[in-house]
C-alpha cells in the first residue's frame, strides 16, 4: 500500500495546499485548540472563584466544590493541549515529507540544461534547510493560531467582561508591540535572505574543498583555500547571528512592551477593589488573564517575524514546487536493433555557447561492434559521447534501433543506454548494489568482464563489501572497474564508456576489451579514450579534430589517411616499448 506521506500535493506552490492535504489532522488540531483556548480562560475564572470562596470563608463543601471544578477544568485543558501539540507535530512531519518530496521530484525531473546552472550547495540548502524553515513556520503558525490567536480572543473577551475601560487602556501597549513587529518586517526578511544565501556559499565551498583536497595539498594551495573558507565562515557567522537575533531577541522586547500595560491594570484595578466594585477574586483574575494576554501578544509579534523568515525560504524553494511528475515507465515502441545506431549530420552546442563543440558528424554502427572515439585534448570527444547519450538537445539525427533518440522518454533512454563518465561515481553501499543498482542478480560475470575477480578474492565480504565514502578505500583502477561493470551489467543496446581505461594497465585494458568483444555481442559499445592501444581491435574509429569535425574510418584506414591520428598512435606505441 502506498505510504500516505508520499501522496503528491496539488498546487504545491501554495501554503494552503498542505493544510487541505491534511484536513483531518487540521480538524483535530482545531477541535483540541478550541477546547484548550476556551477552557484556559474558564480555568482562570474558576481560579478566581475559588479564591473568593476561600477569602469570604464559605463552607468547606462549597470551597471543595470550587476547587474540584478548578482541578477538573485544568485536567481537561491540559489533555486538550497535549492533543493539539501532538496533532500539530504530526501535521508538520507530514507536510515536511510532502514538501521535500515535491522539491526532489522537480529536481530529478528538471531538464539537465537547467539543472547544470544550480550549484550543489544551493540545491542542498533549498531542499533541506529551506524546506525545514518553511515547515517550521507553518507549524508555528498552526500552533499559534490556537495558542496565541484564539487564546488572545478568549482572554480579551474575559477581560472586557470584567471591565471594558481598563482593558482598553491597558491594551494600548500591546498595539505598540504589534506596530513595532510590522515595522521590523523588511529588516527580518533581509537578514534571513542574506543568511540563507551565505549558507549556500559555504556549502558550495565545503564540497569544493572535499572534492579537490588532494589537488589543493599537492599544489600547496590548501592553506590559501582554507583562508578563503574561514572568511566565508566568518561572514556566515555574522549573518546567522543577525538572523537569529531578528527572530529570537525581538520577542522578549515585544513582550516587555506589551507587558508595560500592567501598570494601568494595577492602578485602575486596585482602585476598583478599593471602591468595592471588584472583589479580590475579580482583581486577581484580571491580573492573571492580562498577564497571560501580554505574553501571548509578545509571541504574536514574534510570530510575525518568524513567518516572514519562513516566507523567505518558501520563496527560495517555490520554483521547485511544481505539479508532481510520475515517471513514464512504459516502453512505447521496442527498439529494432537490427537497424543499429545511425548518426546523421550531428552537431552539438552546449547551453549558453554559440559555437558547436562538434559539427556534422555522420557514422553508423551495428550490434556487436566496438566504436573507438579519440582526438586531441579538449577536441570534444567526451562531448560526442554526451550527445549520443541524448540528455541534451542536439541538431541532426541520432536513431537507435530505428527510433530517434530525442523521441524516447527518460525511462526508455535509461533502458536502452548505459553510460560511464570520467568520474567513477560509487555509492556508499555494497559492490553488489553499486553494480546492479537495485536490479539484483549475479554480478560475477560483469566483474569478470572487467577483470575484478582477483581483487574481489582479497575482500573478506566479497560482493557485500561496502565501498564508497563510507566503506573500503579502493584504488582508482578498482573504482573505475566497478563503475565499468555497472555500465556493462544490463547489456543495454548502447553502451558509452568515457575514458574507461585511464586507471588500468595495458594488459588489463586488453583483457577487458577482449571480454567486451566476446560477451557483449548484443550491444553497440562506444569507447572514448585518449589511449589508443586497443583501437586496432575496434570496428571503427572516430577522430575528433580541434574544430569539432570528425574523421571516420577503421584503425587501418586512419593510419593511412589521418596524419594526426597516425602521429598520436605511433607516439603512444613508441612510449610503450
Amino acid at each position: 500500500m502506498r505510504d500516505a506521506y508520499l501522496r503528491p500535493v496539488r498546487n504545491p506552490d501554495k501554503f494552503r495546499s498542505y493544510f487541505f492535504r491534511e484536513k483531518g489532522l487540521v480538524l483535530l488540531i482545531a477541535l483540541c485548540g478550541i477546547l484548550f483556548d476556551g477552557g484556559l480562560s474558564t480555568v482562570l475564572l474558576l481560579q478566581g472563584n475559588m479564591i473568593d470562596t476561600i477569602a469570604t470563608k464559605q463552607p468547606i463543601p462549597k470551597v471543595l466544590q470550587a476547587a474540584g471544578l478548578f482541578m477538573l477544568a485544568t485536567l481537561v485543558v491540559q489533555l486538550a493541549r497535549f492533543g493539539k501539540r501532538y496533532f500539530v507535530r504530526r501535521f508538520a512531519n507530514k507536510s515536511q515529507a510532502a514538501m521535500r518530496m515535491m522539491v526532489y521530484n522537480d529536481i530529478v525531473n528538471k531538464d539537465i540544461t537547467v539543472l547544470k546552472d544550480e550549484s550543489m550547495g544551493e540545491l542542498l540548502t533549498k531542499a533541506v534547510g529551506d524546506v525545514d524553515i518553511t515547515v517550521e513556520g507553518m507549524r508555528k503558525c498552526t500552533t499559534e493560531v490556537f495558542d496565541t490567536g484564539l487564546l488572545m480572543v478568549s482572554y480579551l473577551i474575559s477581560l472586557i467582561s470584567l471591565s471594558p475601560s481598563i482593558t482598553l487602556f491597558s491594551s494600548l501597549s500591546i498595539v505598540c508591540a504589534m506596530v513595532l513587529a510590522g515595522l521590523m518586517k523588511k529588516t527580518v526578511i533581509k537578514a534571513s535572505r542574506e543568511n540563507r544565501e551565505s549558507l549556500a556559499d559555504v556549502t558550495n565551498h565545503t564540497y569544493a574543498l572535499v572534492d579537490h583536497a588532494t589537488l589543493l595539498r599537492t599544489t600547496g594551495m590548501e592553506g590559501k583555500e582554507r583562508g578563503k573558507y574561514q572568511g566565508e565562515l566568518e561572514i556566515l557567522r555574522g549573518k546567522a547571528v543577525k538572523a537569529s537575533l531578528m527572530e529570537t531577541a525581538l520577542e522578549p522586547l515585544y513582550r516587555a512592551i506589551a507587558a508595560s500595560g500592567i501598570v494601568f491594570a494595577l492602578s485602575f484595578g486596585g482602585n476598583q477593589v478599593i471602591t468595592g466594585t471588584w472583589s479580590i477574586g475579580n482583581f486577581s483574575s484580571f491580573l492573571f488573564i492580562f498577564s497571560a494576554f501580554t505574553v501571548k501578544a509578545g509571541k504574536a509579534s514574534g510570530l510575525f517575524n518568524a513567518f516572514q523568515k519562513a516566507s523567505v525560504s518558501f520563496a527560495r524553494i517555490k520554483p521547485y514546487l511544481k505539479p508532481y511528475q510520475e515517471e513514464d515507465v512504459t516502453i512505447h515502441h521496442s527498439l529494432d536493433m537490427t537497424k543499429g545506431l545511425v548518426v546523421k549530420d550531428l552537431s552539438f552546442t552546449y547551453p549558453k555557447n554559440t559555437k558547436p563543440t562538434i559539427a556534422h558528424v555522420t557514422f553508423q554502427a551495428k550490434r556487436g561492434e566496438i566504436i573507438g572515439i579519440t582526438g586531441a585534448v579538449a577536441s570534444g570527444k567526451s562531448t560526442l559521447g554526451i550527445a549520443l547519450e541524448g540528455l541534451y538537445p542536439y541538431e541532426g539525427s541520432i536513431t537507435l534501433g530505428g527510433r530517434e533518440l530525442s523521441s524516447l522518454t527518460g525511462y526508455e533512454k535509461g533502458v536502452a543506454i548505459s553510460y560511464q563518465g570520467h568520474q567513477s561515481e560509487l555509492l556508499s553501499d555494497t559492490i553488489q548494489e553499486n553494480v546492479s543498482f537495485g536490479i539484483g542478480g549475479d554480478i560475477t560475470p560483469s566483474l569478470k568482464d572487467v577483470s575484478f575477480l582477483a581483487d574481489l578474492a582479497d575482500m573478506r565480504d566479497g560482493t557485500q563489501t561496502i565501498v564508497g565514502s563510507a566503506g573500503v578505500r579502493l584504488s582508482g583502477g578498482q573504482a573505475a572497474r566497478i563503475s565499468l561493470a555497472r555500465a556493462l551489467y544490463r547489456h543495454t543496446p548502447l553502451v558509452i564508456l568515457d575514458d574507461p581505461f585511464a586507471s588500468v594497465d595495458r594488459k588489463t585494458e586488453e583483457e577487458i576489451i577482449s571480454n567486451i568483444r566476446n560477451g557483449h555481442g548484443s550491444s553497440i559499445v562506444i569507447v572514448i579514450s585518449h589511449r589508443l592501444s586497443i583501437f586496432p581491435a575496434t570496428n571503427q574509429v572516430l577522430f575528433v579534430n580541434q574544430d569539432g569535425t570528425v574523421v571516420t574510418g577503421t584503425h587501418k584506414s586512419l593510419m593511412e589517411t589521418c596524419e594526426a591520428y597516425r602521429a598520436m598512435y605511433l607516439l603512444q606505441m613508441g612510449d610503450g616499448k
